[in-house]
């Protein structure tokens, strides 16, 4: 074979592989049910639960007047992965200090994610159970610990577990299996994450610190055990949970951007400013980000990871009831 044909057909080949590894596009950060049942090959469906024996129990439901609803939630999404939340944040010391449910180091969450099995190559689709907003905050907090990590190919999926099966689409109960996964997390991109002195600087400065949890927490009516000092951090505006995602016949969602601009008028949050989110220790804090950074397109967007376990642990000044 004529040398230059045969490194074009070689050229060829390393071309058709690299578009076959990516083929899929995701069509936004959020994907539906309908789109992930015709791409389900293409994707790794990343499945987080609080209760990962959920994963391969039977779900459980009621008909009434012909409508059948789902009462329990159980078994998955055929394909997924299995990813038990409890083990995507651990304990770490910071400036001699022991902060709860940090980012894992770069090995160790790249260890996880190919426990379970992620692949390189191919996009990701994170999956949470979809019964509250606290279930998409999960898959959120996942969603930014990916993308820190150098990952770019991420989406939600709308309406979660509980959304998939509330639709009638087919689901399995097998347990899942261990995994061999090549994911591979970079350096920590730091523009997604905030410190301490960046939330400092960011007091009366020129970025936005947005409180992610219930009023009753920013006002400093009530406050976690391991909080140090109910409140919250001056200048702070807050954007609670309930107001963050709706549910459509039990399964909850996000809104659209036009939904979140008129919410955002009444609460004094602006989607295009630069922000910092956080919440008592980054679970809801993630969600907050993933509306802003993801949905609203605010490249601006940064998650304080230790947030109020670690801004009290540090006794850093809080706003609260006198």
């Amino acid at each position: 074979m004529n040398m230059h044909i045969k490194g074009l057909w070689a050229a060829g080949l390393l071309l058709l592989g690299s578009t076959t590894a990516q083929a899929v596009t995701l069509p936004g950060p959020v994907v539906s049910a309908q789109w992930l049942s015709q791409h389900q090959q293409e994707v790794n469906i990343v499945d987080v639960r609080s209760d990962p024996a959920s994963f391969s129990k039977a779900p459980a439901f009621t008909t009434d007047k012909g409508t059948k609803t789902l009462a329990t939630l159980g078994g998955h999404i055929p394909g997924a992965l299995l990813l038990d939340f409890g083990k995507t944040r651990v304990a770490r010391t910071i400036d001699g200090r022991e902060i709860k449910a940090m980012l894992p180091d770069q090995q160790t969450f790249q260890a996880l994610m190919r426990g379970i099995g992620v692949k390189a190559g191919k996009p990701t689709v994170i999956v949470p159970e979809g019964a509250s907003g606290a279930d998409l905050d999960m898959a959120a907090r996942v969603y930014w610990s990916m993308k820190v990590y150098g990952d770019d190919h991420l989406a939600l999926l709308e309406g979660g577990t509980t959304g998939w099966l509330q639709q009638g689409l087919a689901f399995d109960t097998a347990p899942a299996a261990a995994g061999e996964g090549d994911w591979t997390a970079t350096a920590p991109r730091t523009k997604y994450i905030a410190t301490s002195q960046d939330v400092a600087k960011a007091i009366g400065g020129g970025v936005q610190i947005v409180d992610a949890r219930p009023m009753p927490f920013y006002v400093g009516l009530t406050k976690k055990p391991d909080v140090g000092q109910a409140g919250h951090i001056k200048g702070a505006v807050n954007l609670p949970p309930e107001l963050r995602t709706a549910s459509t016949g039990g399964a909850e969602h996000y809104l659209s951007p036009a939904q979140y601009q008129a919410i955002f008028k009444h609460l004094d949050i602006k989607a295009s400013k630069p922000s910092i989110t956080y919440c008592n220790t980054g679970h809801l804090a993630s969600g907050a980000w993933f509306v802003l950074s993801e949905v609203m397109k605010n490249p601006n967007t940064r998650l304080y990871d230790g947030s109020m376990l670690e801004w009290t642990a540090e006794q850093r000044p809080v706003v609260g009831l006198p």
